[in-house]
């Protein structure tokens, strides 16, 4: 999955409904993504955030396939898919939602964003 940008089915991955504390990071290289406190419940059925944990954590790269013009969402040390970004998450928190498939993440309940 994680390396040919597919996506798992909505509201069967482990980290949907998770609310445990710690730092997402890259299932494939380990890289650190996304902090449990920018995780919302976006209703999509794929763990949602709002923003990553820094700017050069990820990359953006204009997706067309399907016959739609997406946002694709790859880890920046490994380039693996993660999944999509779109404009419609909480306006109060910059409006975007990181739609992540859980089986490129892995929670880090010790972990803390790299400073």
């Amino acid at each position: 999955m994680l390396r040919r940008a597919g996506t798992e089915r909505a509201f069967a991955g482990a980290y949907t409904d998770t609310e445990e504390p710690g730092l997402y990071r890259c299932n494939a290289c380990g890289n650190p993504l996304y902090t449990s406190d920018t995780k919302f419940h976006s209703g999509s059925g794929w763990p949602s955030f709002t923003e990553a944990v820094s700017p050069g954590a990820v990359e953006v790269i204009e997706d067309r396939s399907h016959g739609m013009v997406r946002t694709e969402v790859r880890c920046a040390r490994c380039h693996s898919h993660l999944g999509h970004v779109f404009p419609d998450g909480p306006r109060d928190k910059g409006g975007l939602r990181y739609c992540m498939n859980s089986l490129a993440l892995d929670l880090d309940a010790e972990g803390q964003p790299a400073s």
